[in-house]
């Protein structure tokens, strides 16, 4: 462990291969013994599967309090027209927990824009999640930003991909979009923070963390401590990297806190995930593969994972490999969540359940099954988490729906509301 990038917990505080063998998912209605999860009920809140309409996609929402104690959900999303091609970014709000959403509103930030030293080139900005920043009571929305040709993601003459920001204040406000400057040679193709879970520390700074390479293979993850003043997001400190050679290696990586330690869990393409542990945020332990809590390993292709926290328990959700998805695209449906052995490291099998279910046949009609890869999790009040996701159908006129599943606990949710005095989870 490098010494020099090593923060005491204490110090942290004031300053700031598929499975062989498959478990039995849980139903909506089934709870095992002592889950904190209660009921996993679902709201469609936008549906295309006609394919007559806009298809939205990269949903996620962040929780605003107000001096009320009231909370506003602000969600950003994309339209999808095609592989990794998507419309500018949309708004939406909601101020009865979910139940009504405000008409689509574009963030001017992040739209599509022409790059003048490259004729025909537009830039435009992907993957944006936004999170709550208690310091400010503001939110920062974090891209990355990608380059298109026609009605396509420009394979030919893709530049060099970095992460790109914007800030909506305390008056509905957005900035306009900003590049967060990392001037490292190895990240010279890029480097991205794309789709993943923040955390907040408890003096404000922001611990996020990168995937990058200074080729498309091979990349590696790191986490990276941020100073944030209600403007201008900076790198104040990056830790070692974790590595993997294989593909692309590690990619979207998303962080939590919970019960003293920080956890990391990874995109491969392996057919497995990963998942690393730290005392600090920045020193990580090795990466191991995500197994059950029986040593069987879990096969995951190439697909995100997130996490769930309670300030009780610890959960995951991610796709995986069962008999009845084996011929869906990258098995990305249905969505499963299962509870984390955090001194492990490993999943409970027995804790497993859908929590987005599979919707067609995906063994003989793989085709029409809505593909559900592309998600986020959010706390939104002390009784209910939200997981949001935009399915796809890419063969199917690119048709699909936004879904948002509430999932509710037996136990109040102490994690939101809590003190500053801790790091922020969302």
């Amino acid at each position: 462990m490098n010494e020099h990038n090593t923060i005491s917990r204490r110090q942290m505080l004031k300053t700031g291969t598929a499975a062989m063998l498959l478990p039995r998912a849980l139903s909506a209605g089934e709870s095992p013994s002592q889950s904190l999860i209660q009921s996993i009920s679902r709201d469609t809140l936008w549906d295309n599967l006609d394919g007559k309409g806009v298809t939205w996609f990269q949903t996620r929402c962040c929780m605003i309090p107000d001096s009320n104690a009231k909370r506003t959900a602000l969600m950003t999303m994309q339209e999808i027209a095609g592989s990794d091609y998507y419309g500018g970014v949309h708004a939406v709000y909601s101020d009865d927990t979910g139940k009504s959403w405000t008409e689509p509103d574009p963030v001017a930030a992040f739209g599509q824009y022409p790059m003048p030293e490259h004729e025909g080139l537009r830039r435009a900005v992907c993957d944006v999640v936004p999170e709550y920043h208690p310091e400010t009571n503001s939110v920062l929305a974090i891209g990355l930003v990608v380059f298109y040709r026609g009605e396509r993601f420009s394979k030919a003459d893709q530049l060099a991909r970095y992460p790109m920001y914007a800030v909506r204040d305390s008056n509905g406000q957005w900035s306009q979009a900003r590049k967060l400057e990392w001037d490292d040679p190895r990240g010279s193709n890029i480097y991205a923070n794309n789709c993943g879970q923040r955390v907040t520390l408890p003096n404000g700074d922001v611990l996020l963390a990168f995937t990058f390479g200074d080729k498309p293979i091979h990349r590696s993850v790191a986490s990276v401590r941020c100073t944030f003043d209600r403007s201008s997001l900076k790198i104040k400190e990056v830790g070692p990297a974790l590595q993997l050679k294989h593909k692309r290696g590690l990619l979207e990586p998303s962080l939590t806190w919970y019960g003293g330690r920080f956890y990391m869990t990874i995109r491969a393409e392996d057919d497995h995930g990963y998942v690393a542990a730290s005392e600090d945020g920045l020193n990580w332990s090795e990466k191991q593969q995500w197994t059950w809590d029986d040593g069987a390993p879990i096969g995951m292709s190439t697909t995100q994972q997130h996490w769930l926290t309670h300030s009780e328990g610890l959960f995951l959700v991610y796709n995986r490999r069962d008999d009845a998805n084996r011929n869906v695209i990258r098995w990305r449906s249905p969505l499963f969540v299962a509870e984390v052995d955090p001194e492990r490291m490993v999943l409970k099998r027995e804790t497993e359940r859908v929590v987005m279910p599979m919707q067609g046949d995906g063994v003989n009609k793989p085709n029409e099954v809505p593909l559900m890869g592309n998600f986020h999790v959010v706390n939104a009040t002390e009784s209910e988490s939200w997981l949001t996701v935009g399915s796809w159908r890419p063969r199917m006129n690119e048709s699909g729906s936004v879904t948002l599943a509430r999932i509710q606990w037996a136990r109040p949710n102490k994690l939101v509301g809590q003190s500053l005095d801790k790091p922020y989870v969302q």
